[in-house]
C-alpha cells in the first residue's frame, strides 16, 4: 500500500524559460509587430541551430511541431503518396501519424533486439521493396542513428530515409555518427525535450534542395512567389515559440551538464543491478530527457506497482508498440517478437535536470525493491 503522506517523485518536470529571460525577445516582437512567417527571431534561432550543429543555415528548417515536421520531411524527399512507409512499431504514435499524413501506408517491422532500433541491412533483402515508398528509422530514446549508413541506404535502394530523431537534440550534436546527412532528420522541440520551444520541430539535412522543398510545403506550397507551386499546408513556427528557442539555448550549456550528471548517476546505478537490463547505448556521453529499464524478473505491471506504492511515477512512454492502437490495428506489419518482448518490460524512471538528490536516493531503493 503506498504512504498517502509521501509526496510522488515525479517521472518528468519540463521547464522552459521563465518570463523574465523572455522579457527581451517579447519586446523585440512588440517593436518589430511581425509575429510569424518566417520573421525575425526564426531566421535567428535557424541561424543560432545552425552554428550548434555545426551546418549552414540552409540546412536548418524550423517547423511549428515534431509531427509536422515528419509528415513535411517525406513529402519533401519525394515519398511516392499511397506507398508503404517502413517504420518500427516500437515509438511513440506521432511517427506512424505522420506517415499517415503523408498519404503513406504505415508497415510495422520489428526492430532489432541490441539496438531497439530498425536493422537497415535486414531491410535490404525485403521482397516487398518495390512497394516501399520511404523508411522511417526511429532514434530509441536519444540513441545514435548512423546517418550514414542511412544515407547508403537511399543510394543503394532508391528509397529515402527520414529520422526520427524526436529526442536526440544533444545526440545529433556530439556524437559523430548521428551528425546531420543527406537524410533528413526530425529533431522534437516540444517542451517536454531536452531543449523545446513549447511545440516546434526541427529538420537538419545536408540536402539544401530537400531543405527548401520542406520549407516551401510548410508554407502553402509558396515560396519566393506568391502562387502556390506545390501542394502544401501551414507548417510555419511563429515568433513567440521561437523566442522560447532563443531564450533556452542560452541557458543550454548550464541544463546540459545537470542531464549529464543525473545520466551518468543513473548509468553507474544501474550498471550494479543485475536484474535490470537498460537502452544499450544510454550512459554513453549523449543526454536525453528518459531513463528507461527493463526490470528481467516479474511482470511490468508488478513493478510499476511497487514503485507507485513507494510514491514513484513511471510511464511506459511507447506502452505496447503502435501496432496494437486501435487506429493502427489495421495497418500491415511483419511478426514484431522483440517489440512485443521490450513493450513489456521496458518503462520510464523519474528523469529532469533539477530532481533532487533525496529523490533520486527514493528512486534507488525503489530499484532495489523491484530486483529482490
Amino acid at each position: 500500500m503506498r504512504n498517502p503522506d509521501l509526496a510522488n517523485v515525479p517521472v518528468m518536470r519540463p521547464q522552459l524559460p521563465t518570463a523574465e529571460e523572455l522579457r527581451p525577445y517579447i519586446e523585440r516582437i512588440d517593436a518589430a509587430r511581425y509575429y510569424s512567417n518566417h520573421g525575425p527571431l526564426l531566421r535567428e534561432l535557424e541561424s543560432a541551430f545552425a552554428a550548434h550543429f555545426d551546418v549552414t543555415s540552409d540546412r536548418v528548417a524550423l517547423v511549428n511541431n515534431g509531427t509536422v515536421a515528419l509528415s513535411a520531411a517525406l513529402v519533401a524527399a519525394g515519398a511516392r503518396a499511397g506507398s508503404k512507409c517502413l517504420m518500427p512499431s516500437w515509438t511513440f504514435v506521432g511517427s506512424a501519424a505522420a506517415a499517415w499524413a503523408a498519404n503513406l501506408v504505415p508497415h510495422f517491422v520489428d526492430v532489432d533486439p541490441e539496438t531497439w532500433m530498425l536493422d537497415l541491412d535486414r531491410l535490404k533483402g525485403r521482397p516487398d521493396l518495390a512497394e516501399v515508398g520511404a523508411v522511417m528509422i526511429v532514434s530509441a530514446f536519444g540513441s545514435p542513428v548512423d546517418t550514414a549508413a542511412c544515407d547508403r541506404f537511399t543510394d543503394e535502394t532508391g528509397i529515402p530515409v527520414i529520422i526520427d530523431c524526436a529526442a536526440s537534440f544533444d545526440t545529433v550534436a556530439t556524437v559523430p555518427i548521428a551528425a546531420p546527412g543527406r537524410s533528413p532528420i526530425m529533431i522534437s522541440l516540444h517542451a517536454t525535450k531536452v531543449l523545446g520551444t513549447g511545440e516546434g520541430g526541427l529538420v537538419l539535412s545536408t540536402d539544401e534542395t530537400l531543405i527548401r522543398r520542406l520549407n516551401q510545403v510548410c508554407n502553402f506550397g509558396v515560396w519566393d512567389s506568391p502562387a502556390g507551386q506545390i501542394l502544401g499546408y501551414n507548417g510555419k513556427l511563429n515568433e513567440y515559440n521561437a523566442a522560447v528557442g532563443l531564450a533556452f539555448l542560452k541557458t543550454w550549456p548550464e541544463r546540459r551538464a545537470r542531464l549529464a550528471a543525473l545520466t551518468d548517476r543513473y548509468a553507474k546505478l544501474l550498471r550494479t543491478k543485475a536484474g535490470i537490463d537498460v537502452l544499450p547505448s544510454f550512459g554513453s556521453g549523449w543526454v536525453s530527457c528518459y531513463c528507461n529499464i527493463a526490470p528481467k524478473l516479474r511482470d511490468f505491471n508488478q513493478n510499476i506497482q511497487a514503485l507507485s506504492n513507494l510514491g514513484i511515477e513511471t510511464r511506459r512512454w511507447w506502452q505496447n508498440g503502435v501496432h496494437v492502437q486501435p487506429a493502427y490495428r489495421g495497418f500491415p506489419r511483419d511478426p514484431l517478437p522483440i517489440t512485443e518482448r521490450l513493450a513489456e518490460r521496458v518503462f520510464g524512471l523519474p528523469f529532469f535536470h533539477d530532481l533532487s538528490d533525496s529523490d533520486f536516493e527514493r528512486v534507488a531503493s525503489g530499484i532495489d525493491v523491484i530486483v529482490g
